[in-house]
């Protein structure tokens, strides 16, 4: 991990636990190592360049693997190793570690190996552990599987250096330790790289050829992608290209980078030239997950005997902390809306039938068949009247058991009034309307408030008998008919404690949002629009109009458009409302994007601050969540930190006691709870010193 105390640059990857790593597929010629090695000192200076540490090329490279019974010939045997002698000497010159694939002798048997070359030194040796000898491929006629060794060092370039299981750990990047395997291994019920990673090893590199059929691609695809995420781990796969014979096989050099079962990066394929790939792998997210997940643990006990069996080497790599070398990686603005139309569609409908599963079996568990809800006319309530709708369709109720009240109080825009009224009509629902002006005048009343002697204070008592007297009477209605109460707060308003405590919105009987951020709230409210989600049963006047479906589109898409307000404060004289959310707690664009990063991965301040900076920066840069409808904001790093001081305060110090008494939820997200009774438990009284002090080391200037 980096140090406390460092004073290397803020816009540094390495600085954040980030590593950069490169897969090559260079062009070769069969059987001439010289020409190939060139190749590949070519990519690793190109790599070495753009910051890489670790580069990786295919099986068997120097030679190329389509050589077949030429392996026998010594003087191609002899060739390889001088080819190896030039990459181990151009590497003096390179801050990177270099993986190439070649064929070793090893007292009078042939082994098809990896091997690691840094700084001038060969580390070491990795031999392939099982060898095909099924369909097109016949390696057990020119080589031997590892176990048949019988050695841990082997003789190459007149030096002894480790040969067998090995674990590289870069002497300056501690958490980069990356194991090697070759193309069958991967392919085997239990690949070595499952044990290496249970040894340690984050970052798993596999070299192979591995020729193109119909499908393979995406069955490549299937195997990285699954093993990464099965080993927790990062997995670098190479594959041979342009140049290897096509006596019988063809080649499509296809190279990919996954991390934890997501795709970093994949080459082009059938390309005519050498090529490489990028990534930037987050390290520190790999080794939090394997703490977090606690049979990790329990498997490097099961397997104890065969994670013994790896040996840790240091590698010598330059690690270039002191460089201004920001991500290439792009990071999500929105965490929890996939930016790929697709993806967040996918989302939308998985969420939304989540939420709508759970309630209904809430519903038949307790044998209730209504259920009571407030609507304001904003997004939380519009989304769980929403969820009520769908749930009523399902068990074949009418939606007129959707209890739905708009409970209008001295702040009430007319806008949003109107809202609510246009909603429960276009859900068909039953609809109510409960003026608490006099209720809640009675208590000011009670309690001497100045508000009730004409004076216009506005201080928390009075916002605070507004939001009890609504949810009281959202309770006792829920007793006189028969229903329960559904919860309309979302997971962003109880990270930031923004909630009236007790009876007020924090409580209800089942909350269906309380896991839901604010900003995936919005765009699942737009997906129903945009895909009729609705539908079902509508109002007598909206089906006589004939306008039912664009009625009910275009009142959610005003919900969407309105500003986010509590309206508990009377407003200004224009109709705008004196109190805008996001002036007191923050963007809840920066505010989620902070509270998945602390929430989910438990990073310290400065990496979220990292993180977001390389996503919040340019508004122009990466791809935005919408077709246009969402505003392109841009935040520079003294807005981050602003924000980002406001959500540790509030998440760590001041909002805990309202997260250990909230009602039942369903969880919808890996890590996207705050239930204590589930993903999130913590002390009510803690402080938020240690995270303000971690805040403190980010400097205004990303470039200082």
């Amino acid at each position: 991990m980096v140090a406390a105390d460092m004073t290397n640059r803020f816009l540094n990857l390495y600085n954040h636990d980030f590593a950069r790593v490169a897969v090559g597929v260079p062009q070769c010629r069969v059987a001439d190592p010289v020409y190939n090695a060139a190749q590949t000192i070519a990519l690793a200076r190109q790599a070495d360049a753009a910051g890489a540490v670790l580069v990786a090329f295919p099986e068997l490279g120097i030679p190329a693997y389509s050589c077949e019974d030429l392996f026998q010939q010594r003087a191609l045997l002899d060739a390889c190793n001088v080819a190896l002698a030039d990459i181990v000497a151009a590497s003096r010159e390179l801050g990177a570690a270099l993986i190439v694939g070649m064929p070793v002798r090893v007292q009078q048997r042939l082994f098809n190996c990896a091997v690691v070359v840094a700084r001038g030194r060969i580390h070491g040796v990795v031999p392939k552990t099982y060898l095909p000898n099924y369909s097109e491929f016949y390696e057990a006629r020119q080589f031997n599987a590892a176990d048949d060794a019988g050695v841990d060092t082997v003789m190459l370039l007149g030096e002894d250096v480790p040969f067998g299981a090995l674990i590289f750990e870069a002497a300056d990047q501690p958490l980069l330790r990356f194991h090697c395997e070759i193309c069958e291994d991967v392919w085997v019920p239990v690949p070595p790289s499952s044990f290496a990673a249970l040894a340690g090893a984050t970052v798993l590199v596999n070299l192979s050829a591995s020729n193109v059929v119909v499908g393979k691609s995406a069955y490549r695809h299937q195997l990285v992608g699954q093993q990464s995420a099965r080993c927790l781990a990062a997995y670098l796969y190479t594959s041979a290209g342009q140049g290897e014979s096509t006596t019988d096989l063809a080649w499509d050099g296809q190279a990919l980078i996954y991390e934890n079962g997501d795709m970093l990066a994949e080459s082009a394929r059938f390309a005519s030239e050498s090529h490489l790939i990028y990534a930037d792998v987050d390290l520190e997210r790999l080794t939090r997950e394997r703490m977090h997940q606690t049979t990790f643990g329990v498997s490097v006990r099961r397997h104890a005997g065969e994670v013994a069996r790896f040996r840790t080497i240091k590698v010598d790599v330059t690690v270039p902390r002191d460089a201004e070398l920001p991500l290439v990686r792009a990071i999500e603005r929105f965490p929890y809306v996939p930016s790929d139309p697709r993806r967040r569609d996918e989302r939308c409908h998985e969420v939304y039938n989540i939420q709508v599963q759970a309630l209904m079996q809430r519903l038949a568990s307790s044998k209730i068949q209504k259920v009571v809800i407030g609507v304001s006319g904003g997004l939380d309530s519009t989304h769980a009247l929403l969820v009520c709708a769908k749930v009523m369709d399902r068990l074949g109720l009418p939606r007129t058991n959707i209890l739905a009240y708009t409970m209008p109080g001295f702040a009430t825009s007319e806008r949003t009034l109107r809202q609510a009224r246009e909603l429960m009509e276009a859900v068909g629902c039953t609809a109510r309307e409960i003026d608490i002006r006099p209720s809640c005048m009675q208590m000011l009343k009670d309690l001497d408030h100045p508000f009730a002697k004409g004076e216009a204070v506005y201080d928390v008592t009075f916002e605070n008998v507004q939001a009890g007297e609504r949810t009281n009477h959202l309770f006792r209605l829920a007793n006189h008919l028969g229903a329960i109460v559904i919860g309309t707060g979302d997971l962003s308003e109880l990270a930031l404690g923004w909630c009236t405590y007790g009876v007020g919105d924090h409580m209800s009987h089942y909350n269906v949002n309380a896991s839901v951020p604010k900003t995936l709230i919005m765009h699942l409210v737009r997906w129903v629009a945009e895909t009729g989600q609705l539908g079902g049963a509508a109002s007598v006047k909206a089906v006589r109009t004939g306008k039912e479906a664009g009625a009910r589109r275009n009142v959610l898409i005003d919900i969407l458009e309105t500003e986010i307000s509590p309206e508990l404060v009377p407003g200004k004289a224009n109709g705008a409302p004196e109190q805008r959310t996001e002036h007191f707690i923050g963007p809840y664009e920066l505010q989620d994007f902070n509270l998945y990063y602390t929430l989910r991965f438990g990073y310290a301040p400065r990496k979220v601050a990292f993180l977001s900076w390389s996503a919040w920066h340019d508004a122009s840069a990466g791809r935005w969540p919408d077709e246009g409808q969402l505003a392109h904001n841009a935040y520079d790093l003294v807005a981050i930190k602003r924000n980002l001081r406001i959500f540790l305060d509030r998440f760590f110090r001041t909002s805990q006691f309202k997260r250990s008494c909230i009602p039942n939820a369903p969880k919808v997200g890996t890590g996207g709870s705050l239930s204590p009774r589930g993903d999130w438990r913590a002390p009510s009284d803690s402080e938020s010193v240690v995270w303000l002090a971690d805040l403190d080391k980010v400097p205004d200037d990303p470039r200082a």
